[in-house]
């Protein structure tokens, strides 16, 4: 599922959302390397600042999805496209994926406007990339003929790993990180219908006998645990 053995050019032919997502990233961060004013400029128009959210230019919801900004900010968010949505976009279908990719990500910008301050200014496609894990985490809960045990612990085990770079690691968008995971989780069931069966080379669905299903239930008790310390923790390095 989170395996990719695909060649480039079958990789682009089977996931063609994902791959232009991943493009676009790479292309805005070249085109704003370049030592050119009028590029900055623009791309402080593109921003996701506060205080120009406030003064109506609504597009900075959106235009910080395709933005980042160093190279490792780059490398980790297109990755993490890489390895984790094409599974998604098969499932899904291209227009619902983009649906849930973009939506997260706006959620977790609306969250960013309303709690952080008006000075604040953030670009990344992180929200938009928790969001697909909150996906993931409503099929885990909610569609569990969907994924088998062994991906349901690689998700949780990665989201974990995520809430923890998310709070101890600096210049991290805690809230955007947080919301566009709650948003893609809120999302999921208008593109996920609970009679809709997919090709077991997207998902595997093998039966779940009783060992299993404590393991399972053990496994998501144990992160929703520290999901909530994890939160607990944030806030109060935020508001110390």
């Amino acid at each position: 599922m989170f395996t990719r053995s695909e060649n480039f050019r079958t990789f682009l032919h089977l996931y063609p959302v994902v791959s232009i997502l991943v493009g676009i990233h790479i292309l805005f961060w070249l085109l704003f390397q370049l030592p050119i004013p009028q590029l900055q400029i623009l791309l402080g128009l593109l921003d996701g600042y506060n205080a120009a959210l406030a003064n109506g230019e609504y597009w900075r919801l959106i235009t910080p999805i395709f933005l980042h900004i160093g190279f490792g900010h780059l490398f980790f968010n297109s990755i993490s496209l890489i390895l984790f949505a094409p599974a998604l976009e098969k499932m899904l279908g291209r227009t619902k994926f983009l649906f849930i990719y973009i939506g997260s990500g706006v959620i977790a910008n609306i969250a960013t406007y309303l709690i952080e301050p008006l000075q604040y200014s953030h670009i990344g496609a992180s929200g938009a990339i928790f969001g697909l894990f909150g996906v993931y985490l409503f099929i885990v809960y909610f569609r569990k003929g969907l994924i088998d045990q062994a991906n349901t612990q690689i998700i949780i085990s990665i989201l974990v790993i995520g809430l923890i770079m998310t709070f101890f690691n600096s210049n991290i968008n805690v809230v955007a990180h947080i919301f566009g995971m709650i948003g893609g989780f809120l999302l999921a069931p208008l593109v996920i219908k609970k009679r809709v069966h997919f090709s077991h080379q997207s998902f595997y669905s093998p039966s779940y006998n009783r060992s299993k299903f404590k393991m399972n239930f053990s496994a998501k008790s144990i992160f929703w645990l520290i999901f909530a310390l994890l939160i607990l923790i944030g806030l109060f390095f935020k508001l110390a």
